[in-house]
């Protein structure tokens, strides 16, 4: 087995060599006040594997196990394939953005440094307060879910119950070294790899025979047919469009997590080595664990089966065996066992995302405060590089899951969700426009790209693709307001992270008044010599089970 990278002394990995800049770099304007203010004393204690299984464990969740039953009932399946195909495009275009400026300045907190340094101090207030706040809120549904999963054992039990008890053990997790939270993480996303691989391997078996249905083939791709037709009536063309653009939606409502790999850099060990591997891994996984789980999905369960409908929305409510379509599937082809089964996991799958929402939260709060948009404190850390009090405020947020006890509180409950939901797709647009920024700065500095430790691909192209369809979808994922007649609190409900993200940018700029960041004065340097100076010394592994274990984790 690969031996996981250690720091050490010996064997230096050769420093970043850039071209002296041909202009006069004005360094006490642009640099210094952020080198005066010291990056947080966070611990570079997540290895290789971690890092890899949280790229994983970050997309794999209820979006997928649950979400994708949506999908397949609104856009059927071959409408689903095509959505998670094409989000699957516009994720790895933000991936790839993503790892080239991550591995060049791998800095806690990045989304929100990399919007103020490249693009605009107001982006990256704005941005980074409603990522957060998606973090926090998100949290709070989690634990809802959990309480839920469990009453499918016991209907009995309250669900305030396991919302106070887990609240308390994903602060106490949180509170351990991160080293910790990349180690759970890395075995309970190993449950969720099997699980999805498991089914993969059931649905084959299903759609060859095996099950009561018999040999199922295509047959559901020929009736009830490879595309829904949705809200809309009289005009069937149309209404499967409509079909097929919510579904696109819902595709990345499910893929969103993807970018936990940049917050996790600041973390990482040897992050120019370690962070573009997992970046070129993301490919691979968009394939494996989402577009070819929407194929076997919908190889095996009919677009008009009346229990896909159950996981509409996403919501708390949905969270629970019986919604999945991969209980759907096993009780079409006569397995009464699975819907247990299916549903141990999905309790690992939300303690997993739990875990997740509150170390990113609090990570994207420390960021906040090293360029001056939240309180010095949240930077403060514990001897083990744990930023304590950025971990209490986010997960305070937790208790909002409350809420969802009452009837009363669910309605303000689900408001926040959709604010969650939106400010993924308003953070991918942010890392394709930063990653332009980021270009033009290198050219700016005469910088070449090809000297930088991960060069993305097919640019400029492959960001302005990303920028495109995340901003068109930002805009448009609100349309059922619209259908069949304009709707005031549909309208709210699903524009209302646009406008919050509009009011705290428009509101940073009238008070602070800060310019918009030339390319020439972008700031490059903090936080990147640190990583420069950091040396590591790795073992290539020599048996073949060691060098498998290795392309699947290193």
């Amino acid at each position: 087995m690969a031996r996981e990278p250690e720091k050490s002394k010996m064997s230096p990995e050769p420093a970043i060599q850039v071209t002296q800049p041909d202009y006069d770099f004005d360094y006490e304007k642009h640099g210094a006040q952020r080198e005066a203010n010291p990056l947080p004393e966070l611990k570079r204690k997540l290895k290789s594997r971690h890092l890899q299984m949280i790229a994983i464990g970050g997309t794999i969740g209820t979006g997928l196990f649950i979400g994708s039953g949506t999908a397949i009932a609104h856009g059927g399946p071959v409408g689903a394939l095509i959505a998670y195909i094409f989000v699957g495009t516009i994720v790895y275009s933000v991936m790839t953005a993503l790892g080239e400026i991550a591995t060049y300045i791998p800095i806690p907190g990045a989304f929100t440094s990399y919007a103020a340094r490249l693009i605009d101090p107001s982006l990256g207030f704005s941005m980074g307060w409603i990522y957060w706040f998606s973090w926090a809120s998100t949290f709070a549904l989690e634990l809802t879910a959990t309480g839920l999963i469990i009453q499918y054992w016991d209907q009995d039990i309250p669900i305030a119950i396991f919302i106070a008890v887990f609240w308390v053990c994903i602060i106490l997790f949180n509170m351990l070294p991160v080293g910790f939270y990349g180690e759970m993480e890395f075995w309970l996303s190993t449950i969720k790899v099997i699980t999805v691989v498991g089914f993969g391997i059931f649905a084959i078996c299903v759609n060859a025979g095996v099950g009561k249905e018999g040999y199922i083939g295509f047959r559901y791709w020929v009736h009830p047919g490879p595309f829904v037709p949705y809200l809309i009536e009289g005009n069937d063309s149309l209404a499967k469009f409509v079909g097929f653009w919510s579904t696109l939606i819902q595709a990345g409502f499910s893929y969103q997590g993807t970018e936990l790999v940049g917050i996790a850099a600041g973390e990482t060990e040897n992050p120019r080595k370690t962070v573009p591997s997992a970046i070129r891994k993301t490919f691979i996984r968009i394939v494996l664990f989402f577009i070819l789980t929407i194929f076997f999905i919908g190889i095996v369960v009919p677009s008009d089966d009346s229990n896909l409908l159950n996981s509409e929305g996403g919501g708390a409510s949905a969270n629970n065996a019986n919604a999945s379509p991969f209980v759907i599937a096993a009780n079409l082809a006569g397995v009464q066992v699975l819907p247990g089964i299916i549903n141990a996991v999905l309790l690992t799958v939300v303690l997993s995302a739990a875990n997740s929402n509150v170390y990113s939260g609090s990570r994207i709060l420390v960021g906040l405060a090293q360029e001056g948009f939240a309180p010095r404190w949240f930077k403060q850390t514990s001897k083990h590089g744990v930023p304590y009090w950025s971990v209490l405020f986010t997960a305070a947020f937790g208790l909002l899951g409350f809420l969802n006890v009452s009837d009363a509180g669910s309605t303000v409950f689900n408001w926040l969700l959709q604010i969650a939901g939106v400010a993924g797709f308003i953070t991918w647009c942010s890392l394709n426009a930063c990653h332009i920024a980021f270009q033009r700065a290198l050219k700016a500095r005469n910088i070449s790209r090809d000297i930088l430790p991960y060069k993305a691909i097919w640019q400029p192209w492959f960001s302005w693709y990303g920028l495109f369809f995340n901003c068109l979808i930002i805009l448009t994922q609100g349309f059922t307001a619209f259908i069949p007649h304009f709707q005031v609190q549909e309208f709210f409900i699903n524009y209302l992270s646009l406008i919050l993200f509009v009011v705290l940018y428009v509101g940073h700029k009238l008070v602070y008044r800060p310019a918009f960041v030339k390319p020439i004065d972008a700031d490059l340097d903090t936080g990147r010599t640190t990583a420069d100076n950091e040396t590591w010394e790795t073992a290539e592994p020599t048996t073949w089970y060691g060098k498998a274990w290795s392309w699947f984790c290193d």
